[in-house]
């Protein structure tokens, strides 16, 4: 057979693709309307506020959040960072990223969270989110600004609608791989004390599933970061956007400039949610209740 002959059964996947979005824009456009509303609302208020305060007071305002979080030296390190992006006059597009990197990266995490949380305590909803996530995780990012352009035209919303598709599925990994790792025992001295299978989850299961839940938020965070430069390309302001400037005019300066703008805002991001991961004690949650129980547990058998 000629390897230029076409094969005798030709799916038409792209064309069945094709005619559901177009069915849903012409049903449910209302939807996609209140989307790009709230959306739009969201990331130019965010972004207005994050640009209100005069930026050395802001660079004052991420050191401080850096110290409090993590420790001193990434506090100065971060006012380092911020003071660097401003003498190369990366600001403006570092906070426009910030806005859309925070706002889709808030969404992603109310969506990823409970279905993880399904899917940690349901085997069916499991065998069935994860082929979807796979699905989601090995299609290129490019691909998902196809259909949001086709529902929002170009700009920041189809930028921040591609953003939460492609940075979901590490959420939602994380937060069923963080509940499944919860300890048998500690979660059976729960229910010794009689714990409702709620009052496990949220005062045993979930709080020690946080540096894990943490981790993928974390991965969201970055995803979000590395899909807002992408969504640069359907006209998203921020460093997105100079990078694909700096692509079309060939302009150097202008490419590393905003290059080097990106990596101090996904540092900083990445330094403080890993920080926000090291919970602390929960002091008279079922933790503590479990742990003694285990341990008077303990004492009873070597007795």
């Amino acid at each position: 057979m000629n390897p230029d002959d076409e094969f005798f059964l030709r799916i038409p996947l792209g064309d069945g693709a094709n005619w559901l979005i177009e069915w849903l824009k012409a049903n449910v456009s209302w939807l996609f309307d209140a989307f790009s509303w709230l959306m739009s609302l969201l990331i130019d208020g965010l972004t207005d506020t994050l640009l209100f305060l005069p930026a050395l007071l802001m660079v004052l305002l991420f050191a401080v959040l850096a110290l409090v979080f993590r420790s001193w030296r990434f506090g100065i390190a971060t006012a380092v960072f911020f003071l660097f992006a401003l003498a190369i006059d990366q600001w403006e597009p570092m906070m426009q990223t910030m806005a859309q990197v925070l706002v889709a990266t808030f969404f992603a995490i109310i969506i990823a969270v409970p279905v993880g949380i399904l899917a940690a305590t349901n085997s069916t909803v499991s065998a069935f989110v994860r082929p979807v996530l796979d699905f989601m995780q090995t299609m290129p990012a490019f691909v998902y600004l196809i259909p949001a352009v086709t529902f929002f035209s170009i700009g920041v919303v189809p930028g921040i609608f591609s953003t939460i598709i492609f940075a979901l599925p590490p959420g939602v990994r994380m937060t069923e791989l963080g509940i499944r790792q919860v300890d048998s025992e500690t979660v059976e001295a729960g229910e010794s004390f009689g714990a409702t299978p709620g009052q496990i989850l949220r005062g045993i299961q979930l709080p020690l599933a946080v540096p894990t839940i943490m981790a993928g938020v974390n991965q969201v965070i970055m995803l979000s970061l590395s899909m807002a430069v992408i969504a640069g390309m359907v006209g998203a302001d921020g460093s997105g956007k100079e990078v694909v400037q700096a692509i079309n005019t060939l302009n150097l300066p202008q490419g590393v400039e905003a290059g080097v703008g990106v990596v101090l805002l996904a540092v900083y991001l990445d330094r403080l949610t890993a920080a926000l991961g090291n919970p602390a004690s929960y002091k008279g949650s079922l933790i503590a209740i479990a742990q003694k129980s285990m341990a008077q547990r303990a004492t009873a058998g070597h007795t």
